[in-house]
């Protein structure tokens, strides 16, 4: 029996990655009009637009929305844009360096005047960076990049490319997006929202579980949401930690991301871990750099104004999505709370800020100093009774800190109020930046 093989030409394969050229229909998902927004600002510049995040965060649909917008929008002739997917096995077995893939969408697809090149999971192609650079430099294309981790702008992209990109950071839904994808239209004007409290703070809860992968917040059946989570929490830990940084002891890294993911907004010494895992205080610190580059862990520091203080006391972890944690970790009755502590971690980051810890004798959640050196310190107390440990530690710090401590602030879980220099605001209206103090500088 002779067996017969089809032999796919790499023409053939960027055809199957770019049905646009041949008019046919492609899925581009929920739109998500921040992001597009700020594309659509930075496509009107000559410089190389990157987008970086998590994996399954929605960077491949954010890529298809933009090639629709192209298309649509910005009349771009259809054959003018080249998406290339680099995770697809046809294209990074072939090892075909990028001048070899545009040079051969050039010639069989004729393309003329300006291109658009789009690279998604650019980190899968051997030496990327020079020839971006080279691509970059000829001046006759527009480029754009996605890639799951911080690798994608370490040091060496950062020297070939300074100066020739500017950064999308794309993260999991947020509250508003999570409401939109749920069919929640929100009105402008604070009244009629307020007329919605029982809806919007009903997807809160549910929000606060499941998280804001997009795929898992479309899907109906809560099993399937689970699998999803699991999936992409063993992908993310294969393919961005074990293979990227060839792990050989994968049992303690799974021990060390199991307890950070069970015990997030708890702090921890690097001592403690080492003596939990049985391995040296460098490993522990190298698995906790990687889970950061892969984009699910983030460490956090205490706040204080000598960095060898700082660096002495101990740190606290966060999670990229509160879904993807409760997927993995031990679950409490008590997660609600840090479940809530998470989320207000991933919407300061969202925003741009770095967030720190403050431990006096109480502890504060959060601190973020603005750019004026102005102090802001946030508690989060998701309930309607505030116990006096909330309060008296924002008291505490703005005593330590004096006039730089100008907003103290508690996220309850529906109270408001202004009491003294303590602003209590309910978490939902923090999440849709409600009120005039919750957009943090």
């Amino acid at each position: 029996m002779t067996l017969h093989y089809t032999v796919t030409t790499l023409f053939e394969l960027l055809a199957s990655q770019n049905p646009w050229w041949s008019g046919l229909p492609f899925n581009t998902g929920r739109e998500r009009q921040n992001y597009l927004a700020t594309i659509q600002r930075y496509l009107k510049t000559d410089e190389i637009i990157v987008l970086s995040g998590v994996r399954r965060s929605g960077k491949t649909t954010l890529l298809y929305q933009i090639i629709r917008q192209l298309i649509k929008m910005n009349k771009v002739l259809a054959k003018n844009i080249l998406f290339v997917n680099c995770d697809d096995p046809g294209i990074a077995l072939r090892k075909n360096t990028l001048h070899e893939i545009v040079d051969t969408y050039r010639r069989e697809n004729a393309a003329r005047g300006t291109i658009y090149l789009v690279f998604d999971e650019i980190q899968g192609l051997e030496n990327w960076e020079r020839e971006v650079k080279s691509l970059y430099d000829s001046k006759n294309s527009k480029i754009i990049i996605s890639g799951s981790s911080s690798y994608l702008l370490d040091s060496q992209v950062s020297t070939l490319l300074s100066g020739r990109y500017f950064t999308v950071p794309v993260l999991p839904l947020d509250f508003s997006e999570y409401l939109q994808f749920n069919g929640i239209v929100l009105p402008k004007d604070a009244a009629t929202r307020a007329a919605q409290k029982y809806e919007i703070t009903t997807h809160l809860r549910k929000y606060l579980h499941e998280g804001g992968f997009p795929i898992v917040v479309l899907e109906q059946d809560e099993r399937t949401k689970q699998d999803y989570l699991r999936a992409y929490y063993d992908s993310i830990v294969y393919r961005d930690i074990i293979r990227t940084n060839v792990i050989r002891n994968q049992k303690a890294l799974a021990g060390l991301l199991c307890y950070l993911f069970t015990n997030i907004t708890s702090p921890y010494s690097y001592r403690r871990l080492k003596e939990m895992l049985g391995i040296d205080i460098d490993t522990v610190r190298d698995y906790i750099h990687f889970a950061g580059m892969a984009k699910i862990l983030f460490e956090v520091q205490a706040f204080a104004y000598s960095l060898p203080l700082q660096a002495r006391q101990n740190k606290k972890c966060y999670c990229i999505d509160n879904g993807l944690r409760n997927a993995v970790s031990f679950r409490f009755s008590g997660d609600e709370g840090k479940l809530a502590e998470n989320l207000v971690f991933v919407e300061l980051m969202r925003a741009g800020v770095t967030p720190y810890y403050w431990k006096g004798v109480r502890e504060v959640d959060f601190v973020i100093k603005s750019r004026d050196n102005h102090l802001t310190a946030i508690n989060v107390c998701y309930s309607d009774e505030i116990p006096e440990r909330e309060t008296e530690s924002l008291l505490e710090f703005a005593h330590t800190f004096g006039d730089a401590a100008q907003d103290l602030i508690i996220l309850t879980k529906d109270y408001e109020s202004k009491d003294g220099v303590i602003t209590c605001i309910p978490l939902w209206k923090w999440l849709l930046k409600e009120n005039a103090r919750s957009h943090v500088p």
